[in-house]
């Protein structure tokens, strides 16, 4: 059974080629275009979280602490993807619970590599 993977940012074009690309890979792609729908998309099978920062009504931070306070969600692997490369916003993210962090724009064999070694 494919790993499933919550991929979460309000650009389109991104959802899509993150889609396409773990799609690709095998993996089962679940969309959601900011924080508060990835929280009311979030099921418990999901195996990663994979989020972008900056989002309109919950942003990648917020998010990050919404799952974190969920008990089934404490080993949950979550990535930030984002164009914010400032050290206080990845401290920040890491604070939040961030497993990792991937600058845009990145290649898709880096954000394969990065899931793949994430994920086992």
């Amino acid at each position: 059974m494919a790993r499933v993977i919550l991929t979460v940012d309000d650009s389109a074009s991104m959802r899509q080629m993150v889609m396409f690309t773990l799609s690709q890979a095998g993996y089962s792609v679940i969309e959601a275009v900011d924080g508060e729908d990835a929280i009311a998309r979030f099921t418990p099978g999901i195996s990663m979280v994979i989020t972008d920062l900056n989002m309109p009504n919950l942003d990648g931070i917020g998010l990050i602490r919404r799952l974190r306070a969920n008990p089934a969600c404490k080993g949950l692997p979550i990535i930030m993807l984002t164009t914010e490369s400032q050290e206080a916003r990845k401290l920040e993210a890491k604070a939040a619970g961030a497993t990792g962090w991937i600058i845009k724009p990145f290649s898709t064999q880096q954000l394969l590599a990065v899931v793949k070694k994430v994920l086992g």
